[in-house]
């Protein structure tokens, strides 16, 4: 133990490169553990970064703090450490008779205090899908960016928006090929920030052949969203004002978007795309009132007599139960946080990638809706759908 805390007071400085902590001794729990150096409030610290199933958890240490964590891992959860500083590597093993392992390779190269410091803040910097300093269009003339690509600070929040919105179409990629054209098709597209993101990021960047439809309730949105589309020559980018259930403007969808649609009209959307069978669904639903006047419970009645818990409750439940019902329809559904809560309450996105692999999971979702006394809409709606289905409608 004494080698591991000599190599871990060389390893951890303003030089480290990075830290993987690996091979688990137990399949439940943490799987993997990386840690970097970071520079906050000018004092040197180490974010831990620990991977659980489909979670990603954060957490900022100090040196000391660093490296009681790194030993307390080695000791009791992981067999294995990999770590880089300026050149030089070093390599713990942990036999399963607990015998460690301790190896350093590689020279060691010089570096300057002031570029060190200047490396930690680079690596502050977030990398954007859509960089800063690089003008594009429709950011331009929606106002969040000036002609010389610079962010308006007014409208850094949804500059924000926008990328982290794109993180999570790059990382549902893999199910499309370029070979195809990939239709999709936005509920509710308000103003058409994220609409005119995707089609300027899958098509302008990254080279897939698509055809989007952007649907509205507000006429003059979607003719100025048209003359937008026109101006920058996106000829594969239609606007259409109409209502989401009665929306039967397509027979095929590879991919439903749907961000900020009221209350139940976030559930026509989903029934919508389980009947057309999309591939991906991306949801970020908006206000929820539906199971808010509905639930029941007389366990959980003295919680639930005060409004705003009863409201984030009921809102919770409705996207969980959304996701559910998915994954009772053949989909492999996550819920990921979209944004931080100090940007936006409406921070929930369901993420939902079609497989085929129905999950067994009817009579659980049953008995939480007739525990709680509700009865959600869009399992009344794919209820119907598959009712309608047997008969052959």
């Amino acid at each position: 133990m004494e080698e591991l805390r000599m190599a871990l007071d060389l390893l951890l400085s303003e030089g480290l490169s990075e830290i993987i902590i690996s091979n688990p001794r137990q399949k439940e729990g943490t799987v993997k553990v990386k840690i970097r150096p970071v520079l906050l409030k000018e004092q040197l610290m180490f974010q831990v970064t620990r991977f659980r199933g489909k979670q990603v958890f954060h957490e900022n240490l100090d040196r000391e703090q660093a490296k009681e964590e790194i030993e307390a891992l080695l000791t009791e959860d992981f067999r294995q450490l990999e770590g880089e500083n300026r050149g030089k590597k070093l390599l713990v093993l942990v036999s399963k008779k607990g015998k460690m392992t301790v190896k350093w390779t590689g020279k060691q190269t010089k570096m300057q205090p002031a570029t060190a410091v200047q490396a930690l803040s680079h690596n502050r910097k977030k990398k954007y899908l859509l960089e800063e300093g690089i003008p594009v269009p429709f950011l331009v003339d929606l106002g969040v960016q000036t002609i010389d690509g610079r962010i308006v600070h007014a409208r850094y929040d949804k500059f924000r928006q926008i990328n982290r919105y794109l993180e999570f179409v790059e990382d549902i990629l893999p199910v499309f090929s370029k070979d195809e054209c990939i239709h999709i098709i936005d509920f509710g597209c308000g103003k058409s920030y994220l609409t005119f993101a995707l089609y300027y990021y899958l098509h302008e960047k990254k080279g897939y052949q698509i055809a989007i439809t952007g649907l509205d309730l507000k006429e003059d949105v979607i003719d100025h969203c048209s003359a937008l589309a026109e101006k920058y020559g996106y000829e594969a980018l239609h606007f259409e004002k109409g209502d989401i259930a009665g929306f039967t403007g397509a027979d095929h969808v590879d991919m439903v978007v749907t961000l900020h649609a009221c209350d139940t009209a976030t559930d026509y959307a989903l029934q919508k795309a389980v009947d057309w069978g999309a591939r991906v669904i991306l949801s970020v639903p908006c206000c929820q009132h539906e199971v808010n006047k509905q639930i029941r419970n007389g366990a959980l009645a003295p919680v639930l007599k005060y409004g705003l818990i009863r409201e984030r409750m009921s809102a919770l439940l409705t996207d969980a139960i959304r996701a559910d019902l998915l994954e009772e329809h053949g989909y492999d559904t996550q819920i990921l946080e979209f944004i931080d809560m100090e940007h936006t309450p409406k921070n929930i996105l369901i993420r939902a990638i079609y497989t085929g692999n129905k999950g067994k999971n009817t009579e659980a979702i049953r008995t939480c809706e007739e525990m709680l006394h509700i009865d959600p809409m869009l399992g009344r709606l794919l209820d119907q759908q598959n009712e309608e289905g047997e008969k052959g409608v």
